[in-house]
């Protein structure tokens, strides 16, 4: 096993426990010069590589490169056998904490047969759409109350789009497009 100072220690080892073996953050303490010093002699050694940072996965910067891009500091496989872990055991660990971290898509609720929910529904999608008026007389609901079934509900909770248009002869029409 190589020899590491304690800080390149903390770095390789904190690295190999996050996702893509990014070492990013340093250590508390270590900035300046002498972040960048032992950074280099890391790199030198093949225990860490720098390579683009991808911004919209929220990677952290190691350094930005002038043009709105930036590099981030990965632990290299070299990196991780120099603290003594293999990487194919490093690399099954990650895909395991990514695969519990993945929550399964919530099942998306339908509304039941029968209910004045289900009215709105039908009322909505017919070609002519429904006034309020008309949304009011079928399920007895105040108008509040339908407009907060059609905001909330509907549009929420099962991802509908209703739209509204002011037409001359029949004022506010509602609709599911």
């Amino acid at each position: 096993m190589t020899k590491l100072t304690e800080t390149q220690t903390i770095i390789l080892t904190a690295g190999a426990q996050r996702p893509d073996n990014i070492a990013l953050p340093l250590p508390n303490g270590l900035a300046g010069a002498a972040a960048k010093m032992a950074v280099a002699k890391m790199i030198e050694r093949g225990w860490l590589q720098e390579v683009d940072a991808n911004l919209r996965r929220g990677e952290p910067l190691w350094r930005e490169t002038g043009d709105g891009h930036g590099t981030t500091l990965v632990v290299t496989d070299a990196g991780l056998l120099a603290i003594g872990i293999e990487p194919v055991v490093a690399k099954a660990v990650v895909t395991i904490h990514r695969h519990d971290a993945e929550a399964p898509a919530p099942k998306q609720p339908t509304p039941r047969a029968g209910t004045k929910q289900a009215m709105l529904i039908a009322l909505l999608q017919a070609p002519d759409g429904a006034t309020m008026d008309e949304i009011v007389a079928a399920t007895g609901w105040l108008a509040h109350t339908a407009r907060g079934a059609m905001s909330g509900a509907l549009g929420k909770k099962l991802g509908l789009v209703v739209t509204s248009v002011k037409e001359d002869d029949r004022g506010r029409v509602y609709r599911i497009s």
